[in-house]
């Protein structure tokens, strides 16, 4: 293990040689090769289909895991995908899950999907990535997925075959015989051929691939990214990235004897890259409980005794699951467990506090963007971890704090905030989506891909997230398009103007609200409003919280809805809310806009109060505060 406590230990590490010369693995597949000459025995990859701990689980060692994308990738091949071809896949967690993740990017480019999706989202991103091979669920009791799958082939007619998981293998006794009765039917309206995805692979070979991996490197994954309505944004990523993260957890976090609990989906790149790459760099363990993770039955209440079967060492996590994990009592021993680490969205410092409190274990917080293939900065396992800052830019990540100006870029001074923009071996420079005109203007000085987030670094090193460029609504690490929600809520005939934003939650990290102007006259309430935003907008989690009409909404010179404004009342409603309820006599007095540490909530006493009564209260959330 390199080590890495501090800036000063990232410039040693990045000062022994150019990451060029590091003699990476040129591919994902020749990185699982070593690995399993390393460790043909240990244990790879575990999943169980039910959250008890004593349910049923499967393990492949490093040797059968190599054998089963081995055969998977030939099929695939076989079945006309080359280096150019995509395969597409809309799983939830199986043991097959990650296996067909390393042998799409093996074969051609692998496009995991988010199952969650409506059918006409998924059939966007199938035809948006021109995907040749879908795998997908076999109908299967309680299970939605082979349905939506065989809707979204309907609309996508390059899908010329469908590979199907059935989870029945998964199931023993009286369980297994009845699924054949209760499997859901399948309507099929369109002509893709259907094919048993184990009887499938199993017929081809297993010891070596079929064909030769092309030299140099070369694009092998999309994932989608962005707002869930229109034409879907696909970012590109290469091999070298998948293998610089996987580099990365090998040489800084994880060794062969370490066991990864990841309750979270593999369609998403912190599961795929900086967990399973990691993995497959290391030797380490990678453990799913149940096929819909942090969501699935009983995974919450089982969730410490899940640890101690495991003897998990590293809990892969984000906040809104450790929000609910610290409502259950640590009911077992999880001495094994040596870190949690968070993505997703910024940790509340009180959250923090009771995880440590309650386990005694830390939590690292990290940051990554499916645009840079993922990894940009943690809190060091092995130092300083500054709750609040997503920690210390990775080796050979550049990261630069830049401000646009009529003249070009400005480099931001110390704690200065500013665009957050990255160089890295995860960056695809120029072309990180596939469709060229989503990549206009993406890029500081054609090299530093712009994230669209504002933050600063500070004397150590360490990078702090203040605010985003971009509107997105980020709620428990699912983005959401305000456009939506205001699009919408304009089409009621009394609205004029809308402003949909993110107001703080404890929960969540955010939830949608909107503030509305009504036309000059026209009369409507907030109630009303909501429930014609809940018929007009697709998808559930964007229906706002909460509805505010204003008789006139902030606007810029130019007429554009200022929401730096918005966000302000919302905070101030919020916390002012939170108080309240937790009997504080405390008022905010107004939320200011703090150069180092963006929107500011300032607070006033209205009578004795406990200091660290307030704290518990508002450290709930991820925003600060102080006293006027």
């Amino acid at each position: 293990m390199a080590k890495f406590a501090n800036a000063a230990d990232r410039r040693a590490i990045e000062a022994e040689m150019p990451y060029e010369e590091r003699g990476v693995p040129g591919s994902v597949y020749q990185m699982l090769s070593q690995t399993r000459d390393r460790f043909p025995d240990r244990p790879a990859i575990s999943f169980q289909l039910f959250s008890e701990p004593g349910a049923k689980a499967i393990t492949l060692t490093w040797s059968e895991l190599h054998e089963r994308v081995t055969e998977t990738a030939n099929l695939f091949r076989s079945l006309g995908v080359g280096p150019g071809d995509v395969v597409a896949y809309l799983l939830p967690n199986t043991i097959e899950t990650p296996i067909v993740l390393l042998a799409g990017a093996t074969a051609g480019i692998v496009n995991p999907i988010n199952p969650l999706l409506d059918a006409e989202h998924i059939a966007g991103i199938l035809r948006e990535t021109k995907a040749k091979v879908l795998v997908t669920l076999k109908p299967f009791p309680k299970s939605d997925v082979a349905q939506k799958a065989a809707e979204a082939v309907a609309l996508a007619p390059n899908v010329k075959t469908v590979l199907q998981v059935d989870l029945r293998g998964y199931l023993s006794g009286l369980k297994r015989l009845v699924v054949p009765f209760m499997r859901p039917k399948l309507t099929v309206q369109n002509k893709a051929k259907y094919l048993d995805f184990d009887g499938a692979a199993s017929a081809q070979r297993h010891n070596r691939l079929i064909f030769e991996e092309p030299e140099g490197d070369r694009v092998a994954a999309y994932f989608h990214t962005g707002g869930t309505t229109g034409t879907p944004k696909v970012a590109q990523h290469k091999q070298s990235g998948m293998v610089y993260n996987g580099w990365l957890g090998s040489t800084l976090l994880f060794d062969h004897q370490d066991v990864l609990m990841c309750p979270l989906p593999m369609f998403h790149v912190f599961a795929a890259y900086p967990v399973l790459m990691s993995c497959v760099a290391s030797g380490a363990q990678l453990v799913m409980p149940t096929p819909a993770g942090y969501r699935g039955e009983g995974v919450f209440k089982n969730f410490w005794k899940l640890i101690e079967r495991w003897e998990a060492t590293f809990l892969i996590t984000v906040p809104t699951a450790i929000s609910v994990l610290m409502s259950k009592p640590v009911d077992a021993d999880v001495s094994s467990l040596k870190m949690a680490i968070s993505g997703s969205a910024p940790l509340p410092i009180e959250l923090y506090n009771r995880f440590k409190a309650a386990t005694g274990v830390e939590i690292s917080e990290g940051y990554g963007l499916t645009e840079a293939t993922c990894l940009v900065s943690c809190n060091p396992v092995g130092g300083l971890k500054k709750v609040g800052s997503v920690g210390i830019p990775l080796p050979y990540t550049h990261v630069r704090i830049l401000r646009r100006t009529p003249e070009g870029y400005h480099e931001c001074a110390t704690d200065e905030i500013g665009e957050i923009c990255i160089a890295s071996p995860g960056v695809y420079e120029g072309s990180t989506y596939t469709e060229a005109d989503k990549n206009h203007e993406l890029f500081a000085e054609d090299r530093f891909l712009r994230t669209g987030d504002l933050g600063r670094i500070d004397s150590d090193g360490y990078l702090w997230i203040t605010g985003r460029a971009k509107d997105l609504i980020i709620r428990g690490g699912h983005n959401i398009d305000p456009a939506m929600i205001e699009d919408a809520l304009v089409s009621h005939p009394a609205v004029a103007f809308v402003g949909a934003i993110g107001q703080p939650d404890s929960f969540a990290g955010e939830l949608p609200c909107a503030y509305v102007e009504l036309v000059p006259g026209a009369e409507v309430s907030a109630e009303d409003l909501l429930a014609h935003a809940r018929d007009h907008i697709p998808e559930r989690a964007a229906v706002p919280k909460h509805i505010e009409i204003l008789s006139e909404l902030p606007k810029t010179a130019v007429g554009k809805i200022f929401k730096p404004d918005l966000r302000k009342l919302a905070i101030r409603r919020v916390y002012g809310e939170a108080l309240e309820k937790a009997g504080l006599a405390v008022t905010v007095v107004e939320v200011i806009d703090d150069k180092k540490r963006g929107l500011v909530a300032r607070l006033a006493r209205q009578g004795t109060v406990d200091d660290k009564a307030v704290a518990d209260c508002l450290g709930q959330f991820t925003l600060p505060w102080e006293w006027a």
